[in-house]
């Protein structure tokens, strides 16, 4: 067996070699010895056939066992002779060349490495940034609308005409051509005008109904609805306005703060005003990272930092791209590159650049994340769908599953894993 090695960067290599037929034949009579001891073939006792049975009967199975066998010690033979252990190996080694003769197999084998990724300039790419500041306005405003929140409704005594923010107590009735339609019909039903939960134009046209009236609305229903049967359809709702009510004024005080820090015993005002600050700098803080330091930190370490790729990963990459892009085409543009492969490979070299640098994200984010010893383990995962799909009124469960059978799982930890990642570098920035 002749071998020839070559590392082509330090994210590839490939391994060429000649087999002769007869180390195939060597290993097909090997093969074929251990498959005497353990076939069952009719009219032998197990242990006791012949090797020409077992060649006869398993033929062109034993040939592709044994090439098998000697692209696995090529591909042994290559790595030691490189030096790479199979543990630094990305993905499957790739078959690139076959050419199978009477008396020789050349071959040739890709096999792609973990690229190594110099991160000791990484903590001079984190730029300077100012932590944001929270005034005593902004608390203050922020403490009110939570003690607004917190206050009751209440009706009001003047039956005035009614305006955004009040809560609109009726009855209602919704039909289409005439015809009452399900879910269409509530009474006493208690709508914050401006809140926009019920159809566009709804609430709007409750702006100046006083309470005890009777109103017509018409409304249209917008064409991406979640129901068929009433997506883009015309409707009239008769309205009756029961009742007007509005929050209720609520002191703001040391009482309040005990009822907004359950557990604390000595809670006041001022411990209050100190939470709601925290809140504001975290919740600022948190903006300024997502919307400009993290996009921009990331595209810094994708620009500075230097290192080969797999080709392998880009070309995988590049696949996702393309078939998405064909998820978006017509029949006719699927057709024209089905029948033009240089068409297919001008679409692919279009996506070549983007996919390179999302690889190169991928990888870095990766050595940042061991380096810092960042984890996002599949608890987290399951908690933060979770989470999202209660906010949206959506089962958690079903969303999990969702994206679990799609496959998206793996996609979400790291971008998980890549916030945490960003955070920890800009955190350990303000701490320095």
């Amino acid at each position: 067996m002749e071998i020839k090695s070559n590392k082509i960067n330090g994210a590839n290599a490939q391994i060429e070699a000649t087999i002769s037929i007869d180390e195939v034949n060597a290993n097909i009579e090997k093969i074929a010895k251990q498959l005497c001891k353990t076939a069952n073939v009719q009219g032998f006792r197990k242990g006791k056939v012949p090797v020409a049975i077992v060649k006869k009967q398993y033929g062109e199975k034993l040939v592709e066992d044994a090439e098998a066998e000697a692209l696995r010690e090529v591909l042994a033979k290559g790595l030691e002779e490189l030096n790479i252990d199979n543990a630094s190996l990305i993905g499957e080694p790739t078959i690139s060349k076959f050419d199978k003769s009477d008396e020789k197999i050349d071959v040739a084998v890709k096999v792609a490495m973990r690229p190594e990724i110099n991160l000791k300039d990484v903590k001079s790419f984190v730029p300077d940034f100012t932590k944001p500041e929270v005034t005593e306005k902004e608390v203050e405003a922020r403490i009110k609308d939570i003690a607004n929140n917190q206050a009751p409704l209440v009706d009001i005594k003047r039956n005035r005409k009614m305006k955004e923010g009040d809560t609109a107590v009726i009855d209602f009735e919704g039909s289409i051509d005439g015809e009452i339609f399900e879910g269409g019909t509530a009474e006493n039903f208690e709508l914050k005008l401006g809140s926009g939960q019920f159809v566009p134009g709804f609430e709007d046209q409750l702006i100046g109904v006083k309470r005890d009236e009777e109103v017509t609305i018409n409304v249209t229903f917008p064409e991406n609805y979640g129901s068929d049967a009433l997506s883009g359809k015309d409707a009239a709702f008769k309205v009756k306005v029961n009742g007007i009510k509005v929050k209720d004024e609520v002191v703001i005080d040391d009482e309040l703060a005990k009822k907004l820090l359950p557990g604390d015993e000595d809670a006041n005002l001022d411990k209050l005003t100190d939470e709601v600050k925290k809140a504001l700098e975290q919740e600022k803080q948190a903006k300024l990272y997502n919307d400009e330091l993290k996009p921009k930190l990331l595209e810094t370490f994708v620009e500075k930092i230097d290192f080969d790729l797999p080709e392998f990963v880009v070309e995988q990459e590049i696949d996702m791209a393309v078939n998405k892009k064909a998820s978006q085409m017509s029949e006719d543009e699927i057709k024209e590159l089905r029948e033009n492969a240089e068409k297919v490979e001008e679409l692919r070299e279009d996506f070549r650049e983007d996919a390179m640098k999302s690889v190169k994200a991928t990888f870095i984010i990766d050595a940042l994340a061991q380096e810092h010893a960042v984890k996002v383990e599949e608890q987290e995962v399951m908690q933060t769908i979770y989470f999202e799909a209660m906010q949206m009124g959506q089962d958690p469960q079903k969303a999990y599953d969702h994206y679990k059978e799609a496959g998206y799982l793996p996609a979400i930890q790291m971008s998980m894993v890549e916030d945490k990642v960003l955070t920890t570098l800009l955190n350990e920035k303000t701490e320095a």
